[in-house]
């Protein structure tokens, strides 16, 4: 699964430095107060541009899956070409994000395993967890060298 929500209280005010399993909306509505995002360089564990990541690049957000890549599933509805996939993960055939957060790090271990050069994601949405799934997303498809 995600790992922890990280906030900093800075002045008074809540700041989210990484999205986790506690969703950003639902500590707002605890909290009575919007978080502000973003932080000033390595503030967390898992801040680098690159973490989370498998051996093989990843392409977010697909709309068609090119022959050869595995295919990192969300939902019912499959990319264009998904059958073209080398293999399937699904994070959740229904939608349900807390699902797909809890499978997300296997499903990319599994797909790494197959040994294609490309994972293929399809969009997961940006509400709730999505946030957090997101972001390790875009983590584990940052070029390798690059920090925050």
């Amino acid at each position: 699964g995600l790992e922890s929500t990280i906030l900093k209280v800075d002045n008074g005010k809540l700041r989210l430095l990484r999205p986790g399993g506690i969703g950003a909306e639902e500590i707002e509505a605890v909290a009575g107060a919007k978080l502000s995002r973003g932080a000033s360089g390595i503030e967390a564990p898992g801040m680098l541009a690159s973490h989370y990541a498998p051996g093989a690049a990843m392409r977010l957000n697909v709309g068609d899956v090119a022959e050869g890549e595995a295919l990192l599933a969300f939902g019912r509805n499959r990319a264009e070409g998904w059958e073209r996939a080398v293999a399937l993960r699904n994070l959740s055939e229904t939608g349900d994000l807390r699902e797909a957060a809890s499978n997300l790090f296997a499903a990319m271990q599994a797909l790494d395993r197959v040994g294609a050069s490309t994972i293929a994601v399809e969009p997961i949405p940006f509400e709730g967890l999505g946030e957090a799934i997101n972001d390790r997303l875009a983590r584990a498809a940052a070029p390798r060298d690059k920090l925050a």
